[in-house]
């Protein structure tokens, strides 16, 4: 049995679904590899990924290859009902609903995982948590998983160093398939979106302040200053803040950012990004987000407990009046404003992603036994054959090496 809102809803998921698989040519040719070979065959699937409609793709795109799909969302605002219900009508095991309260989504996870997993898909690391701390005799039968976010990354290499890691886990997010163009022309561009949508206002003419300029936080800064916008980095790298001081934006620290940014956005995967002594130096008005996989970035118990009156100002839009008289606006209750306040990442991008997952998935699938390592790279072998893939759906076509460059580029001997 399925745990969702409502299986009346499916018929708009399932447009939802069949629009983005019109713009996943990579995906759909996954798809019809995996209805012909079976790599899943007889293999639980747990996953855990946004369930928006892409995600349901590619839980579709599995499922044709054999899996028995036990499916989750990874935040408890980005799940969309209509497309949980459209999975259901096609026969998935799905629990989750839009805006779970903590412990439903909680026990949303622990379904999933007492389904018994072969294999896990992870976006967080959630599942992977989970199943080591709470179901340690469910862990002998996990072939492996893959993990798709750098946050969730963050937290595998640091189970496999202290050797606590007991099944092989790939890391997606480390194919230049996947963080050279979601996480940041994907993350650009969807924020953007869930920001726009959610505030009505323009960014051309304001300050934006972005923490953090890894990969996401580049995409995020690039698009600000599309808009208009001056762009404030904050950074703890001093390797990535001179980098951004040379792609020519402001960088400085938070508190004094604080004081002259209109609007703020956190992409650094780390807690306590922006705090109390940070928000008693911003101008009235500032509004607040976060992109960053959890909603720690955004000190929110902070701000709560240095309010003076709370009151929501539109969906997804939530005042704070502060001792000063300032007020800041938090979007999306400081969780990912990309997919709590919009649908997330634009379909072709995810394309690349769900396709180095799907096939990270098959891998490991086809190489029960054989890893000897916990954290696993992505094959250059896949990434590369993806690009190719994508390429050629663009209609592009790139030059070969001959075998006289071939040799040149392989012989030292010059």
């Amino acid at each position: 049995m399925s745990a969702i809102r409502d299986i009346k809803l499916w018929e708009s998921g399932a447009r939802k679904i069949e629009w983005v698989r019109r713009n996943m040519p990579l995906l759909r040719g996954i798809e019809a590899e995996f209805a012909r070979e079976r790599p899943f065959a007889g293999l639980n699937v747990a996953l855990s990924i946004h369930l928006e409609a892409k995600t349901a793709y590619l839980c579709k795109v599995l499922a044709a290859g054999g899996a028995n799909m036990f499916v989750t969302g990874s935040n408890p605002l980005s799940t969309q009902d209509d497309v949980a219900a459209a999975l259901v009508h096609e026969g998935l095991h799905v629990y989750a609903w839009h805006a779970c309260t903590a412990e439903e989504y909680r026990t949303h996870m622990k379904r999933v995982i007492e389904a018994g997993p072969h294999i896990i898909i992870d976006d967080g690391g959630d599942l992977v948590n989970l199943i080591h701390t709470e179901y340690p005799e469910k862990l002998g039968q996990v072939l492996g998983g893959c993990e798709e976010t750098t946050t969730g990354i963050i937290r595998l290499v640091s189970m496999a160093k202290a050797g606590a890691l007991k099944f092989p886990m790939v890391l997606v997010n480390n194919a230049k398939c996947k963080y050279l163009f979601d996480n940041r022309y994907g993350t650009g561009q969807s924020v953007w979106d869930g920001i726009n949508r959610t505030t009505n206002l323009i960014v051309a003419g304001k300050t934006v302040v972005v923490a953090g300029y890894g990969w996401c936080g580049k995409g995020v800064a690039m698009r600000a200053k599309g808009f208009g916008a001056r762009v404030v980095v904050t950074e703890i790298d001093p390797i990535k803040a001179l980098e951004a001081r040379m792609d020519g934006f402001d960088v400085m620290e938070m508190n004094d950012a604080a004081c002259i940014g209109d609007l703020f956005v956190t992409v650094t995967g780390c807690r306590d990004v922006i705090g109390a002594e940070a928000f008693l130096r911003m101008k009235n008005g500032a509004i607040l987000c976060n992109a960053g996989h959890f909603n720690v970035e955004v000190n929110v118990e902070e701000l709560e407990r240095i309010a003076v009156q709370k009151e929501e100002q539109r969906a997804n839009i939530m005042g704070y009046r502060l001792e000063n008289g300032n007020w800041l606006y938090l979007l999306a209750e400081g969780r990912l404003v990309n997919l709590a306040a919009g649908d997330g990442h634009p379909a072709e991008i995810m394309d690349m992603s769900f396709s180095i997952q799907a096939m990270s998935a098959a891998y490991i699938a086809r190489n029960r036994g054989r890893f000897e390592k916990m954290v696993v790279d992505v094959p250059r072998e896949i990434d590369e054959e993806m690009a190719r893939r994508k390429l050629a759906s663009l209609g592009i076509r790139i030059d070969e090496l001959t075998a006289a460059q071939r040799q040149y580029l392989n012989s030292w001997n010059l």
